[in-house]
């Protein structure tokens, strides 16, 4: 399996973006040229998940999102993989302890939206995940509220570096994490979906 995932060294700060990309559009790009630049990030890995099963509409294919997601991720500091289905694991907590098993040495951040943030604390094992990897968060200028105000922000309330040293949260020592707002395409997979342009 090992030969099968992307090359990372120790001391390489490597930025974890999650999704279904289901599908895949410039708003992800976008994030992701933002997180790569304001975490001062070595790269960024899209972990394209796999279906779940207890959903009766489960995404489109994984082969199919893993191809339409290198169409639209035209960048060498970014990896387009299937880490989840290789490591056979489903929550991000797995997947975190697998990469850390995997990676020694290397700088994991995860990366995730301000939507994300306000309902973390329902993830399964967030403190975990909290106290193992710094956290870089990102938002829409205006959609601070409701992030700021979860039970994960405020548990973590301490730990939180200010945006303007964004810049260090790979290095620091966990829990770190950072809310950063982003200028954002104005486009979501779901709305792609509802117009039939992902079939």
């Amino acid at each position: 399996m090992r030969h099968d995932l992307p090359h990372a060294g120790p001391g390489q700060r490597i930025g974890l973006l999650g999704g279904s990309f289901d599908p895949p559009h410039p708003g992800h790009v976008h994030i992701t040229h933002e997180a790569l630049k304001r975490f001062a990030l070595d790269r960024v890995w899209w972990l394209v998940s796999p279906a779940n099963p207890l959903k009766s509409h489960g995404p489109a294919p994984l082969e199919r999102r893993l191809v339409a997601a290198r169409e639209v991720m035209r960048d060498p500091r970014v990896e387009v993989t299937d880490i989840e289905t290789r490591t056979g694991t489903r929550y991000t907590a797995g997947t975190l302890e697998a990469l850390r098993g995997l990676y020694p040495g290397v700088r994991f951040v995860w990366l995730m939206g301000a939507d994300n943030l306000a309902q973390f604390h329902r993830w399964e094992r967030w403190r975990w995940i909290m106290e193992t990897v710094p956290v870089g968060v990102l938002a829409r200028p205006g959609g601070r509220l409701a992030a700021l105000n979860a039970p994960a922000a405020r548990l973590y309330r301490n730990r939180r570096l200010p945006a303007s040293a964004s810049w260090l949260v790979a290095r620091m020592s966990v829990p770190a994490w950072c809310f950063v707002n982003v200028p954002m395409v104005d486009i979501s997979s779901t709305e792609i979906r509802a117009t039939g342009g992902w079939r």
